[in-house]
């Protein structure tokens, strides 16, 4: 990488990876103390249970929205205005919850207070969803240089601790609020405030190396594209810089509509054992043992991707087959589950679930990082950095939907069948995530000859 003197060079990744990895982690605080407080909006504000489920039905569903759309709007204008906006909306939306629970809309009237918390939700998904694919975008315009790609799974492994800490931080202040004996409106108030200095932080973000004078090989590859284009039409041609790539052009690049579809099934599985882990031990343990043993999936997450990212790094950045390793895995552990979870122990149950988190989170945290940069840095699209943020939503994005609807099963499932078949449903998942990086894992294990694999990826877009 060229630099414009020394401080340039060591400065700004760093900066960069902690603004972008601060604002990532502002998103899941905001969310995750929302989540803290339920019991309290529900039972001291007056919101139904239904209410309390139709919040996150919207979000989900904003969110899953949103990335696509963020992804696209990161690319097409400056990304640190992007994630300002999400940053400052963000903590709008939690400030103006805070003001129905101040001013109680809900015992003024129980149409509008509901109606006005849906509705804030609905356009809180919208700003939760700029943090994911505009933030990586703006990590993979700062860390592209041969040593940073060499190690680009560890970076981003490291980076996707930004959601972990987030949950944690949210967790530890809202019991902070209440055992200090303050209202619990201040776990939103926190989240709202700090998001607010956060954007401001984030506005003074350089997005891009080359705004400042920083040659990266991927501008390299762009002047060189430029000084071809003036030599066959002219001097008169300007730079204007690379045009955003279209939802159309990025699911063209080899494997992202298979990686965002596979990237559903994984999230499905994670979001089925997230969410219906505690109610599913609850049957066998008290609430505070049943807590405690699912929150060791939780635990297993947070490594995940820092051991994908590393491992695949070593293979030479081949991350599907690593991604497949770790779900062949999972398979085998769910297996054990789908005989033997009515009978296990709490001991056993620990170690599982610590290591089924390891290798569920992995492959996850990885595929919308550094499988994400992976892919917008194909040969078709090298020398624009106008792609990575659609790539990067279009797998989130499709990844959320994918995994919303298929939720919906779980229910009826263990009604019908028992859990045994809820665990047999997400074998199926793991199963059918896996198969669609087919090609990938075959590229990656049997790699075509020099040339015709780069006459192919010539040809691929």
């Amino acid at each position: 990488m060229e630099k414009r003197g020394e401080l340039h060079f060591s400065f700004y990744p760093v900066w960069a990876f902690f603004v972008t990895f601060g604002g990532y982690f502002m998103a899941h605080f905001s969310r995750k103390c929302y989540s803290t407080v339920k019991q309290q909006l529900q039972t001291q504000a007056g919101y139904s249970p239904l209410i309390l489920s139709e919040m996150d039905t919207v979000f989900m569903g904003t969110y899953a929205a949103g990335n696509i759309i963020s992804g696209k709007l990161g690319d097409t204008f400056n990304p640190t205005t992007v994630l300002a906006i999400g940053l400052f909306g963000s903590g709008f939306c939690l400030f103006l919850i805070n003001v129905s629970l101040w001013y109680d809309f809900v015992g003024f009237s129980m149409t509008l207070g509901n109606f006005f918390i849906i509705a804030v939700y609905f356009l809180f998904g919208f700003f939760q969803s700029t943090g994911g694919p505009v933030g990586t975008a703006v990590m993979g315009n700062w860390f592209c240089d041969k040593k940073s790609i060499e190690n680009r799974g560890l970076i981003f492994g490291l980076w996707t601790c930004h959601q972990y800490c987030g949950d944690v931080t949210a967790a530890i202040c809202t019991a902070m609020v209440l055992g200090a004996g303050l209202p619990y409106w201040w776990a939103l108030l926190i989240p709202a405030l700090t998001n607010f200095g956060w954007g401001f932080l984030t506005m003074r973000l350089i997005a891009d190396p080359a705004d400042i004078g920083i040659i990266t090989p991927e501008v390299r590859i762009r002047m060189e594209k430029l000084a071809a284009k003036r030599a066959e039409q002219g001097d008169h041609i300007q730079d204007e810089g690379p045009a955003p790539i279209t939802y159309v052009n990025a699911l063209k690049i080899p494997m992202v509509a298979q990686y965002a579809f596979a990237f559903g099934f994984f999230k499905l599985t994670n979001y089925v054992l997230f969410f219906w882990l505690p109610y599913f031990l609850g049957k066998h343990f008290d609430p505070v043992t049943a807590n405690l043993i699912a929150s060791l999936y939780s635990v297993g997450m947070m490594p995940g991707g820092i051991i994908v990212g590393y491992v695949s790094d070593l293979f030479g950045g081949r991350r599907a087959s690593v991604i497949g390793t770790f779900m062949g895995l999972l398979f085998v552990f769910l297996f054990i589950f789908s005989k033997n979870s009515e009978s296990l122990t709490a001991i056993p149950l620990l170690v599982m679930l610590g290591i089924m988190g390891i290798l569920v989170g992995g492959p996850n945290n990885i595929i919308t990082s550094a499988v994400a940069a992976d892919l917008a840095s194909h040969p078709s699209v090298r020398g624009n950095n106008k792609s990575l943020g659609t790539v990067t939503g279009l797998i989130n994005g499709c990844g959320a939907i994918t995994a919303s609807i298929g939720l919906l099963a779980v229910g009826p499932l263990q009604a019908a069948f028992g859990w045994s078949s809820v665990w047999l449903f997400l074998m199926a998942c793991t199963f059918t995530g896996t198969a669609l990086m087919g090609t990938k894992i075959r590229d990656e294990l049997f790699p075509a000859p020099a040339g015709y694999a780069e006459v192919e990826a010539n040809l691929a877009v």
